[in-house]
């Protein structure tokens, strides 16, 4: 059900609700609003047990990737973040393009370089880096970045020149 209400302080609103649903606020103007029943939980053949030992796995494998982010050293995960931010550019390159792509892989390539942000920022905290000075040490590391092509853009051209080799030999 759709329903329009234009409210201003001197005009009557009517709703096809009882009045102790809605909300009381101070707004003027126009809302729109679309009403739709509440969902029924789908009934399937999984029982709640295997959604929660589901989630369980989930977080246990964000446990063991944040293990093994933390036993790298500051300077792998610098490298590594830089390469993963090259790959989240070429991801999104392929994509303006209209190419082929997974857009499957934008998230968990955002959530890689997020934990391992928060790792580097949690180093910093234990040495007793402010934010501002961590900041400033920050834009200083971005200057420093040379920039190197994605591993994934140096496997294209590796194909590319293998199909280049095969079609001058043939």
């Amino acid at each position: 059900m759709l329903r329009l209400s234009v409210a201003s302080p001197t005009t009557v609103t009517f709703h096809p609700k009882p009045k102790s649903l809605i909300p009381r606020t101070c707004f003027t103007g126009v809302r729109i609003q679309h009403f739709c029943p509440q969902r029924l939980p789908s009934r399937t053949t999984s029982s709640p047990k295997s959604s929660a030992s589901s989630s369980v796995v989930m977080m246990a494998k964000r446990e063991e990737e944040l293990k093994e982010i933390r036993a790298k050293a500051t300077e792998e995960i610098n490298d590594e973040v830089v390469e993963l931010k090259g790959e989240l550019f070429m991801l999104c390159l392929q994509k303006s393009v209209r190419n082929e792509f997974k857009s499957s892989e934008f998230r968990p390539m955002r959530k890689r370089i997020a934990r391992m942000l928060t790792v580097k920022r949690e180093r910093e905290i234990e040495e007793g880096i402010n934010k501002p000075l961590s900041r400033k040490l920050d834009r200083q590391w971005k200057k420093s970045i040379v920039v190197k092509p994605p591993p994934s853009l140096k496997k294209l051209r590796e194909q590319e020149a293998a199909e280049e080799a095969e079609k001058s030999a043939a």
